[in-house]
């Protein structure tokens, strides 16, 4: 279990959030590139896992001005981070839940997204 890994995205976890919020795009981007060097692999769960950059760019596209996004619960814990969020749709009492895993090797950041819709 490397120390290095679980500090460097758990950091990076929470910066992307950050971003998101303040809709900062290419300060987004730019926390995604640091980590995934290598490869972005996004699943979600119940979907084949496909390129992630495309699916980034489309989830940034469709939803960031639409979505303010809550940390409920984060767990750094070697190479992988599960977290708990609250996706609160702005200008509503909705909230969508999900539980996002992410894991980090050799510069490959696969994610995989549990959602629950409202």
């Amino acid at each position: 279990m490397s120390t290095e890994n679980t500090t460097a995205i758990e950091a990076f976890v929470q910066q992307q959030i950050a971003c998101w919020n303040q809709g900062d795009k290419e300060a987004f981007m730019a926390a995604y590139r640091n980590i995934a060097t290598d490869k972005l692999i996004i699943e979600y769960v119940g979907k084949p896992e496909a390129d992630g950059w495309p699916i980034l760019e489309g989830m940034w596209a469709q939803s960031q001005t639409k979505i303010e996004v809550e940390e409920v619960l984060i767990i750094a814990a070697g190479d992988e981070v599960p977290c708990h969020n609250k996706n609160k749709i702005r200008g509503s009492d909705q909230v969508i839940e999900t539980v996002e895993l992410y894991k980090l090797s050799s510069g490959c950041l696969s994610i995989r997204y549990f959602i629950k819709m409202p």
